[in-house]
């Protein structure tokens, strides 16, 4: 094991695939010379040149465009939108070629690239550069979507993510990109549809991603405190998501809280939701809680993000509220 920052495990994955295989490149605004915004690609230029870590102009439509291509001709493209705010300006290229085109050629093509980005609130980033859109992206068939919490899983998912060979969305929250973490060395993989139990209990089940299992861990101690046994489950994919783990969960404390960083309405929290009821709805004792974003922008002031944004407080509000 070695102790890395969750941008360094990202780094490290980048790294080791670039260097087994060279079909891989790398490109997006700002992630040559300067390392990405958040330093997730430092020094890869130095070490593949500018052919395979390749700077580009501010077009997110133009990037996801090249990055189809490119994956239909047998190179598998790692694109970086600086921010999931313009994932939005991606989505022709998403949803009309890359989620469709294995579909439409009946498996003849292959669509190996990840499209990496970052979103989620907490930093005083605004309205335009705080969003968490992962069930916009969830939403469209023939497209993977991931979020990591850990630095174990950031580096074996985005290891796993490269090597598939369909489109995955890499989504990475600008909050953990200092978090510390063991990382185990060597090749290791973590597969895509899997849960992982952060946290065993018997009480109540919180499901969370990305930052809100951190949160779901804060509140997990919080309810200890109550003399409430939490379990804590990171989803880790939001598509595909594994059902399994999340009814064996619910069978053993018959209470749910779903957590989510996205807006309340039509949001991932509620398709989750809906899904809980569809395959565990006679093991809940109580109607499955959310937490999520109110439906309203992002504010810029940062005490009025902060009261906003779902936290460990709130999640063991909510847990409370279900166990009444």
């Amino acid at each position: 094991m070695a102790m890395m920052r969750y941008a360094e495990a990202l780094n490290a994955a980048l790294r080791e695939e670039m260097q087994a295989d060279p079909t891989v490149f790398l490109f997006g605004e700002d992630i040559g010379r300067y390392g990405g915004v958040f330093k997730v690609s430092k020094g890869l230029m130095e070490e593949f040149g500018a052919l395979r870590v390749r700077d580009t102009p501010i077009s997110e439509q133009a990037m996801t465009a090249m990055a189809v291509t490119a994956a239909m001709t047998g190179t598998r493209p790692i694109l970086e939108i600086m921010y999931a705010d313009f994932i939005p300006l991606t989505l022709d290229a998403l949803v009309n070629q890359a989620s469709i085109y294995n579909y439409i050629w009946n498996d003849q093509v292959k669509m190996p690239f990840v499209l990496r980005t970052q979103g989620g609130g907490g930093a005083g980033a605004g309205a335009q550069h705080s969003k968490a859109l992962d069930s916009m992206l969830a939403h469209i068939p023939g497209i993977k979507v991931v979020a990591p919490s850990t630095p174990a899983d950031a580096k074996g998912m985005l290891k796993a993510a490269i090597r598939d060979d369909q489109p995955v969305v890499f989504l990475e929250h600008k909050l953990l990109y200092n978090l510390r973490g063991e990382v185990p060395d060597g090749d290791v993989i973590v597969p895509l549809g899997r849960a992982a139990t952060v946290r065993a209990g018997t009480d109540i089940s919180l499901f969370a991603t990305s930052k809100m299992v951190v949160e779901a861990t804060k509140a997990a101690d919080l309810l200890e405190a109550d003399g409430i046994s939490a379990e804590v489950i990171d989803l880790r994919s939001l598509r595909p998501l594994d059902i399994d783990a999340i009814v064996t969960s619910i069978a053993k404390t018959h209470h749910a809280v779903v957590v989510n960083e996205g807006w309340r309405f039509c949001g991932y929290a509620a398709e989750l939701s809906a899904t809980i009821m569809d395959h565990a709805f006679d093991e809940l004792d109580a109607p499955v809680a959310r937490v999520t974003l109110p439906d309203m922008p992002i504010p810029y002031s940062e005490p009025l993000e902060n009261a906003m944004l779902p936290s460990a407080e709130k999640i063991r509000a909510a847990a409370l509220a279900t166990l009444k």
